[in-house]
């Protein structure tokens, strides 16, 4: 009985551990967000396919704007604690030009569902199971096993810069702005 009470107790606690950051060889913690330098920024993979409501997403039909792309799961807890600032960021700075993508990484759909239904997700996201595009398609110095986790990409479609923690909604403002100063690129 007392061994069930302590496994009660252990278990989110591990949960909780899976969602931290990693640890680097020197044994510290890495800055919670990276940014990239224009000449350093590389292009975000073009991930494609089901939205959690069914309909298509496909990530290259929001160049032009800046892209908040949050992989997330509904077992993770800071993932649950970061949802309700990423719509808040959305409901905000639409207008302005950012646009807030989520991946679900559950391997059922009906999870990702519900979580987007208990937090009335203001964005949209991608169903993709255990992070299987990512995993393939993105650029190995932006990969990494926490969640959650948040890329911020360009209007050119370059990865920017690389949340590794739960984001605020302030976090968001503050890591866009200059993003939305930038001159684009692209060739229209």
């Amino acid at each position: 009985m007392r061994r069930r009470r302590v496994l009660r107790l252990l278990v989110p606690l591990f949960a909780l551990a899976a969602c931290a950051p990693p640890q680097d060889t020197a044994g510290s913690a890495p800055s919670p967000v990276r940014r990239f330098a224009a000449a350093d920024r590389e292009a975000a993979p073009d991930l494609a396919g089901t939205a959690l409501d069914g309909g298509r997403i496909r990530l290259s039909d929001y160049r032009g704007k800046v892209v908040v792309l949050n992989v997330w799961a509904a077992w993770c807890g800071p993932c649950r604690a970061e949802a309700p600032e990423l719509s808040e960021a959305q409901r905000h700075l639409a207008a302005k030009g950012v646009q807030v993508l989520g991946v679900d990484t559950d391997a059922d759909r009906s999870q990702g569902r519900a979580f987007a239904g208990d937090h009335r997700l203001a964005y949209p996201s991608l169903h993709d199971p255990g992070s299987r595009q990512l995993v393939h398609r993105l650029p190995a110095k932006y990969q990494t096993s926490t969640l959650p986790y948040t890329l911020f990409i360009d209007r050119d479609g370059k990865v920017a810069a690389q949340g590794l923690v739960r984001l605020s909604e302030a976090d968001v403002r503050t890591i866009t702005r200059p993003l939305l100063a930038e001159k684009t690129h692209r060739t229209r």
